[in-house]
């Protein structure tokens, strides 16, 4: 790996005021239980396949990537919703055995926790998911307090509850606190939210669908440029991950493992970058250690199937071969 120059390193936050912080980070979005179905293969359109088993298994963007962070040693709470039936009895359990702070968590009676069935072709280990999520979950901006940000250092959202999150990331940046963001898709209104983002980490979907330029790689500049977060990057599946810090891109390709399912390799890769800014890691290093904590959980089956240690993602990062892409390795050299 190429070293880091000055303007790679990780951004110094200075607070407004010395703060006696509970935690190391708090996460505000969604959580949701999935039934995981393992197929020998996907069917074409309109066929038919017998499946093979049927998985109940905890996931959810923010929630599993606080797990991540509480697997790599941080004291994390997690604030969100539950519906008050089995799937979100399930998921409270993992967060709670996980040791994860659910002062905060909001149980909404007779409503459904959100759930996704997710299928899992097993000759590749892609899957495709199909979810739902009532809006008797929906987190409200009222239900946001300012002690609900500030007894941490850093705060991760997604892009679920608008103008919760908005809220939520206006007192992160008031207060000095970085605010690191997962988005995979547009929602209306989140022009409110990305203006207090210091930490975009997007599907490669979302710089398309947000500008309406064809180029990811532009329109990740657009969105660096118009919204001046720190740090904008994109994750690239299979090819790793692209980010753009101190006007130049930097790409981090991906680590080869024997793939067993891709659920939830997005959301770890999102912890792990939340420890990677708490950590002062420099952001090539930030996207190496990311990526070898997404190949690992891809090595078994769920959204928290293999979530490694600190000295399990080094030791693939010493090993690994890797799958780099050609144009995004053009795109960040110097």
């Amino acid at each position: 790996m190429r070293a880091a120059s000055p303007l790679l390193a990780t951004p110094v936050f200075h607070r407004r005021e010395t703060r006696l912080t509970s935690f190391d980070v708090v996460g505000i979005g969604q959580n949701a239980t999935d039934t995981l179905l393992l197929l020998p293969k996907f069917p074409a359109y309109a066929g038919k396949v017998p499946f093979e088993s049927e998985i109940l298994s905890p996931g959810g963007q923010v929630a599993s990537a606080m797990v991540t962070c509480a697997k790599l040693g941080l004291r994390v709470k997690y604030v969100g919703t539950v519906g008050d039936d089995e799937r979100a009895r399930i998921q409270l359990e993992s967060l709670r055995g996980s040791g994860i702070n659910l002062d905060d968590v909001l149980v909404r009676s007779n409503c459904p926790n959100q759930t996704a069935y997710i299928l899992i072709d097993q000759s590749t280990g892609e899957r495709t998911v199909l979810w739902q999520r009532s809006d008797c979950l929906k987190l409200r901006p009222e239900e946001i307090t300012p002690e609900k940000i500030t007894c941490a250092r850093l705060l991760h959202i997604d892009g679920s509850d608008t103008l919760a999150v908005a809220r939520a990331a206006q007192i992160a940046r008031h207060n000095g606190i970085p605010v690191t963001l997962d988005i995979d898709t547009t929602y209306h209104g989140f022009e409110q939210v990305l203006p207090n983002v210091d930490y975009l980490i997007a599907s490669s979907e979302f710089p398309v669908q947000w500008t309406n330029e064809r180029d990811p790689m532009k329109a990740l500049e657009m969105i660096q440029t118009e919204y001046g977060m720190r740090v904008a990057a994109m994750t690239l599946g299979a090819h790793g991950a692209l980010a753009r810090v101190g006007g130049r891109f930097l790409y981090s390709p991906a680590y080869i493992v024997n793939c067993v399912d891709t659920t939830g390799a997005g959301d770890v890769f999102h912890g792990a970058v939340c420890y990677a800014v708490l950590q002062g890691m420099p952001i090539g290093e930030m996207l190496e250690f990311a990526n070898a904590m997404a190949a690992v959980n891809c090595t078994a089956l769920g959204a928290r199937g293999r979530i490694a240690t600190v000295e399990q993602a080094r030791a693939l990062m010493g090993r690994a071969e890797r799958r780099s892409h050609r144009d995004y390795e053009f795109a960040a050299k110097p």
